[in-house]
């Protein structure tokens, strides 16, 4: 199924906040946080998609791979580790939420609307992962 064929009104919404996030927020920051949820929501497609644009915009191989270990990796700073630890925590959803150190964390190296912008983000991706796996969206071959 083809998401944007059978409802071109729901691609065109969901696109809408996709694009006012792209906006607004640092678009390395940006390719690190779509990444990382599609690395832990296991949609090729996305990470397929998503690793290439991020090469494209001149991010590093070593930086994305290293986001399947990124609390352990020397290679993003304070306030990327802060945005990390949310798309993490919001991806992958406790009962119990959000964990106040880790929303504190987006808070103090963001302020308040950048954290709402961080948070639309982990929510936009984590959107299009769920719709591409759900209707078994593939990557292509490299040629």
């Amino acid at each position: 199924m083809s998401f944007p064929k059978v409802s071109p009104g729901g691609f065109k919404a969901v696109y809408g906040v996709e694009n006012y996030v792209q906006g607004v927020l640092d678009h390395q920051l940006l390719h690190l946080i779509k990444v990382r949820v599609s690395m832990v929501n296991a949609c090729a497609f996305c990470l397929d998609m998503h690793t290439t644009d991020a090469l494209k915009e001149g991010e590093t191989a070593q930086r994305l791979f290293g986001l399947a270990a990124w609390r352990e990796s020397p290679f993003y700073d304070e306030r990327e580790r802060a945005a990390l630890a949310l798309t993490d925590a919001v991806t992958v959803l406790e009962r119990t939420g959000v964990p106040d150190e880790v929303w504190d964390a987006v808070v103090e190296h963001f302020g308040a609307e950048g954290a709402a912008h961080v948070l639309l983000a982990i929510g936009t991706i984590n959107l299009w992962t769920r719709l591409n796996i759900a209707t078994r969206k593939q990557p292509e071959l490299a040629g």
